[in-house]
């Protein structure tokens, strides 16, 4: 029987680079997969479904809730989200590590659920970058953004929950210490 797989909970403020450190991190290292989560928002451009998301109707959504497919799920920013649980368990139990980037919400919920779980918080820093790299998306509009920012500063107030922290100053930095906390509980 293979070893059980780690859980890396990654989690910080929106437009904190989390996808980005996660799809850096992932082509070099072996056993370690990237959990698909599901929501109900509209893809932005270029993303696609199964690949950043799954993109289901609020029915569908409504449907796995009540059916206990997902592990946890949140409402964010007015869209829900949510990690399906089943996969997630059948990798864990089969050796594969999974990397669940989600927002505070869901951390704290897998927390719970999951004391096994390896948390690490990526902090942007400062809020001034990070309302920078939010305009520099252009997906949202300024109330969006200004809501984003406000949601970040309550966040931020959680950092010291999680097993780790990572401020994203450098993206290659940055990503170099996901890998070494990755690697420190994989290896």
């Amino acid at each position: 029987m293979p070893k059980k797989g780690k859980l890396f909970v990654i989690s910080g403020p929106s437009g904190v680079g989390k996808d980005t450190l996660v799809g850096l991190v992932l082509p070099g290292s072996a056993g370690l997969e990237r959990v698909v989560t599901a929501t109900t928002r509209p893809p932005r451009p270029g993303e696609r479904d199964g690949i950043n998301y799954w993109f289901i109707t609020a029915e569908e959504f409504d449907r796995r809730i009540k059916d206990g497919e997902f592990l946890e799920w949140a409402v964010v920013h007015g869209n829900r989200y949510g990690t399906p649980g089943p996969a997630v368990s059948e990798k864990l139990e089969h050796g594969i590590s999974l990397v669940l980037a989600i927002d505070i919400q869901g951390a704290k919920s897998i927390r719970n659920e999951m004391r096994e779980a390896v948390t690490i918080f990526i902090a942007p820093p400062s809020f001034k970058e990070l309302e920078k790299r939010l305009r520099g998306r252009s997906t949202e509009c300024d109330a969006e953004i200004n809501g984003r920012i406000r949601t970040a500063e309550d966040e931020m107030a959680h950092m010291d929950k999680y097993d780790y922290a990572i401020v994203n100053t450098d993206l290659e930095q940055a990503a170099g210490e996901l890998k070494q906390i990755i690697e420190a509980h994989t290896g």
